[in-house]
């Protein structure tokens, strides 16, 4: 029983994005953060669950990041139209989730094997965009010393989510395109 803890878990994350969708779209920034944060905080509790007790299942490796894209998709999509977020920024973000996602689905058709390892970019951007995340929402919330943050470190934070969105990209674009290769070289030979 406990081995499903981790999915659970999961899918705890994918049931509060409505929530913090809809939180977002009423304005209400301090309950968007709180559950925001705790659905950050389950992501890495899932993981380290999984990984400390070898409780790691393919159901749990498609709901982790399926839990981690609907998330930042539909935040970014609420801070962008709240006018938080630059549209250029949204546009970058989900643009690199959607060649992900894409070029993961086409390398599964081809090979019907999926094994999707983050490489360190990519966990770096990972953790830049959530900070963004909390960060604005933290400067438009109710919270105390909110209105005080910094103008200045949100825009260096975003041309740094900006700059990792890219390179993770284009890294995800490579390491695909890489083992395209082999496979099509390896039915050749």
């Amino acid at each position: 029983m406990w081995q499903r803890l981790p999915n659970l878990i999961s899918m705890l994350r994918i049931a509060l994005v409505i929530p913090v969708v809809v939180c977002l779209s009423n304005h209400r920034y301090t309950d968007a953060l709180i559950l925001f944060f705790v659905a950050g905080m389950s992501d890495g509790l899932d993981g380290f669950l999984a990984r400390r007790f070898h409780w790691q299942s393919r159901l749990g490796a498609m709901l982790d990041p399926i839990g981690d894209k609907l998330l930042m998709v539909g935040t970014y999509l609420m801070l962008g139209w709240s006018a938080l977020l630059p549209w250029w920024l949204v546009g970058t973000v989900i643009a690199r989730d959607i060649i992900i996602v894409s070029g993961a689905g086409v390398y599964y058709l081809l090979t019907k094997n999926l094994e999707m390892a983050p490489s360190l970019i990519s966990k770096m951007n990972t953790v830049v965009q959530i900070l963004l995340v909390v960060l604005v929402l933290y400067t438009v919330s109710s919270l105390p010393g909110a209105a005080h943050f910094p103008s200045f470190a949100l825009q260096l934070l975003m041309y740094t989510v900006l700059l990792t969105t890219i390179w993770s990209g284009l890294n995800y674009v490579n390491e695909w395109g890489r083992r395209a290769m082999e496979l099509h070289q390896g039915k050749r030979t």
